[in-house]
């Protein structure tokens, strides 16, 4: 008996398999009227020949037909043909493989956007001829690296460049560094299909490691070509064969190490009936069946509670199509997508993508197998919780909500509430300024059954809190210039985050003027620079200034302010021996009660009043000890004239 290894991804991919079962699909239900596929569905003659027999026929333009439905072929078709449709009012069935879509998307924006179109591929194949007609056919379209240095481009356009989902990385990676050496402008767009590349990948692995290769596939489909391509390289003994039939048994022996693997448009039903030829395994009934029976068998059986993985084939409406490999495409509904209602599905997911779902029902009414994300994500979010619950480590949520007495935050899909005690270590009056935000939290209480999960920042911040203190004040040092936001606003001053710890500006350093609330000055959230006046590192407090010593104005009080000078001010405050009168801020003089007025005063205020502006005679200045002394009296007493010469 040969030793016989069948490729893991040999055979059909899942955009060929939802065109083949999309078509069956349009027969099965087919009433009598006309039935088309616009070019071969795939290319594979067997499973064209099995449609045609089945009343699907293939046309390979619209002219003269006017009624009945038509299959758009898995390889895609350009835009002429969807409009064509719809003028003619005819019904479409559209089997275009989502990789493939996804390229026509990317092609018709950016030609709409004035950019060039390059395409990586073989401009005879239908997939190419589809991909060009998105942007009026128009593309530069290059095959090989020779074809991309022979290029005339023009270095002042700017080109998006895109690639033949069956095209080969290493020849499309040569070709892209020919295109940056001309120096184009290019947006590049790696549209290989993921299917594809394994499918490769798995190929050239395989022929390293066995006497014999076969590949299993349509001459004229692309990706077995290059399949056939990839093997000879590695197998001299490859052979490419469309069935059975093609096998010259006798070349091999009964020892051979035979790798197997075929193209993404081979049936199951050639590949099992050449797989079981050559392990010439005993007692096996190779039983004839029909390609539709192949086909069925081949599919996957599904029951509720299901956890699969599937290819996400298009998102409309925020709900997203899987393909299973079962007999009917799966569906998430937007709100079975996620548990945090923020995410926006078509933001997430992209045709093409692998994910893995939970199956909630097999027939949803519809036809279709309803899905879940969102209980995927429970699942496992909510193993990761109890295990953080367990160890006392450390989890990140967004919140999603505010509610009454705390917050709601998402964890791996799981809800958890904060309570508000626990969201920081002191009182937020306004907890909506966390909606949105990723905190990081432990799991102080949770209860599986009651779905009762608590988080807790408290001791978090503390520490936080705590080891920023540390760190501060290792740096921190009287005298420095060190910025900071005002975090809240007292009475008797500010408070200012210097970094998560918190230092005072008392009222009487935020000025060298007179102010009589912090709020004429500061407001909270407000971005400043202080000066660091003490540091007390037993108590944890740090003493600010907004006031620059260098700007004192009790510096150039003695020069500005000289004795005998009259100059003005305002009254600013009395008291029993007198009234204050401000020069400029920071600056205040002392008019002695007997200095007011040429009479007797009793009370300042019989004379003064706060906020009037008066002319003084400066007396006295002591700069070291911030005191000037005013005159009003003499600074009103009249000029006296100088005595005439006799």
């Amino acid at each position: 008996m040969s030793n016989v290894t069948l490729a893991a991804s040999a055979g059909f991919c899942f955009g060929v398999k939802r065109a083949i079962e999309m078509a069956y699909a349009e027969i099965e239900k087919n009433d009598g009227a006309p039935l088309y596929s616009y070019g071969s569905l795939i290319h594979n003659k067997e499973v064209t020949k099995d449609l045609d027999a089945k009343g699907l026929h293939i046309i390979e333009s619209l002219d003269g037909i006017d009624e009945g439905t038509v299959v758009i072929r898995s390889h895609g078709v350009g835009k002429f043909l969807y409009d064509a449709l719809e003028e003619k009012g005819m019904r479409m069935v559209d089997g275009t493989c989502p990789f493939v879509k996804k390229i026509h998307t990317i092609v018709n924006e950016a030609w709409n956007q004035g950019k060039s179109i390059i395409i990586a591929g073989d401009g005879k194949h239908p997939e190419v001829q589809g991909i060009n007609g998105w942007c009026g056919n128009t593309a530069v379209i290059l095959e090989s690296p020779e074809e991309a240095r022979a290029a005339e481009l023009d270095t002042e356009k700017d080109y998006a460049v895109v690639v033949q989902t069956t095209f080969r990385q290493s020849k499309f990676d040569d070709m892209l560094a020919i295109l940056r050496q001309k120096g184009l402008k290019m947006e590049i767009s790696q549209t290989i299909c993921s299917a594809t590349e394994k499918r490769q990948k798995e190929a050239m692995e395989l022929s390293q490691n066995v006497d014999k290769m076969i590949v299993i596939g349509d001459k004229k489909s692309s990706n077995t070509q290059k399949l056939v391509e990839i093997c000879k390289k590695n197998c001299e003994n490859t052979v490419h064969i469309e069935t059975i039939c093609d096998l010259v048994l006798k070349t091999f022996k009964k020892d051979d190490r035979i790798g197997i693997t075929a193209g993404a448009s081979t049936p199951p039903a050639i590949i099992k009936e050449v797989v079981v030829t050559m392990s010439e395994i005993e007692n096996v009934n190779v039983e004839e069946v029909s390609f539709e029976q192949m086909l069925e068998d081949s599919l996957v059986t599904l029951h509720t509670g299901d956890v699969v993985k599937g290819t996400v084939i298009q998102v409309v409406g925020e709900e997203v199509s899987v393909n299973l490999g079962f007999k009917s495409d799966g569906v998430i509904p937007r709100g079975e997508f996620s548990r945090d209602t923020t995410v926006v599905p078509s933001q997430v997911v992209q045709p093409g993508d692998e994910i893995e779902v939970f199956v909630v029902r097999v027939n949803d009414g519809d036809g279709n197998v309803l899905l879940s994300r969102k209980r995927i994500e429970e699942q496992k979010g909510m193993e990761d919780i109890e295990k953080a619950f367990n160890e006392k480590t450390v989890v990140t949520g967004t919140v999603t909500d505010v509610v009454k007495g705390g917050l709601i935050a998402v964890v791996n899909g799981v809800r958890v509430f904060i309570p508000s005690s626990q969201v920081s270590n002191r009182f937020i009056e306004d907890l909506s300024v966390f909606k949105g935000q990723e905190l990081e939290f432990n799991i102080i209480e949770m209860d599986r059954v009651k779905r009762r999960i608590i988080g807790g920042r408290k001791d978090l911040v503390e520490k936080e809190i705590a080891a920023k203190k540390a760190a501060l004040f290792e740096t921190i040092a009287v005298g420095s210039k060190i910025a900071g936001t005002v975090s809240r606003l007292t009475d008797f001053g500010a408070f200012v985050d210097l970094g998560g710890v918190d230092g005072l500006i008392h009222i009487s350093e935020m000025s060298w003027g007179r102010i009589s609330n912090p709020r004429e000055v500061l407001k909270e959230g407000q971005e400043v620079e202080v000066f660091v006046l003490d540091v007390d590192k037993e108590k944890g407090k740090i003493s600010l200034s907004l006031k620059d010593a260098d700007k004192n104005p009790w510096k150039l009080a003695a020069d500005k302010y000289a004795v005998g000078s009259i100059v003005e001010g305002k009254v600013v405050r009395m008291v029993p021996f007198g009234a204050f009168v401000e020069l400029e801020p920071g600056v205040d003089g002392l008019v002695h009660i007997s200095q007011i007025a040429n009479k007797h005063v009793v009370k300042p205020e019989d004379e003064l009043k706060v906020g009037e502006i008066i002319n003084v005679k400066v007396l006295e200045v002591n700069s070291d000890q911030k005191k000037i002394s005013l005159s009003k009296r003499q600074a009103d007493a009249p000029v006296e004239e100088a005595p005439a010469a006799e």
